[in-house]
């Protein structure tokens, strides 16, 4: 399903369009590619059970959790062609729903396009999973924004020493929960409940509601209150 369709089929008069929030669950891909995306692909597929386990911890507040679907596969440089397709996103969901807080949550490639596009008026917190965050992100965007990093410390595929740096840089402009994940690799497949767990737990802070008194929730809530990371 495209990100037009879902927000058309939200759109509009009666209980649906009348939300306590909006969660955009955002998905991998690769450095260079033009190609078009694929509802089978595995980068999209991974972020099914993260989608479905924040609407499950949403169940009750009226939030809806949305997984849209990249146009391509790629970042292409200069071009940020799934940052640009998720500012689209934003505005066709500021037009069909009004002032409603957005939280992005994304992970490699999609978290990278969360944070690029996190200065949207729109968006009230982003998170990052396993995040693709090269030395040159800008972090201004962020200001105002509830932030969380989380990153696995076998991770292969994308840098966590890079994240950490992030999570720095972001510090100077708004509070950066952090969160190493022991023994955690890029497809968040292994330990895969602690990941889902953490991205739940962000979105129901990010949405003022109560937290459940777990290590993992504690772990989100406390970690931007200091400069360090908390490891799970």
């Amino acid at each position: 399903m495209t990100s037009g369709e879902t927000l058309s089929r939200r759109s509009g008069s009666g209980p649906e369009a009348d939300v306590a929030g909006i969660v955009l669950v955002t998905h991998g891909g690769k450095s260079v590619s033009t190609a078009a995306t694929s509802a089978v692909q595995p980068a999209v597929l991974r972020m099914v059970p993260v989608a479905r386990a924040i609407k499950k911890a949403l169940r009750g507040s009226e939030a809806v959790v949305l997984r849209p679907r990249f146009e391509v596969q790629g970042w292409n440089g200069d071009q940020a062609s799934p940052a640009a397709h998720l500012h689209r996103m934003l505005d066709g969901i500021a037009s069909a729903f009004g002032p409603v807080p957005v939280i992005l949550v994304g992970h490699s490639m999609g978290a990278r396009a969360a944070f690029r596009a996190a200065g949207h008026p729109a968006v009230t917190a982003v998170a990052g999973l396993a995040p693709w965050l090269p030395p040159e992100e800008p972090v201004d965007q962020l200001a105002g924004r509830r932030v969380l990093l989380a990153h696995g410390n076998a991770d292969r595929i994308t840098n966590p020493q890079e994240t950490w740096a992030y999570a720095e840089r972001a510090r100077r402009v708004t509070s950066v929960a952090a969160i190493e994940i022991r023994d955690g690799e890029h497809t968040m497949l292994r330990r895969a409940g602690l990941w889902h767990d953490i991205a739940a737990g962000f979105c129901r802070l990010a949405l003022d509601l109560p937290a459940d008194p777990t290590v993992v929730s504690v772990a989100v809530a406390g970690a931007s209150g200091d400069r360090q990371r908390a490891v799970l």
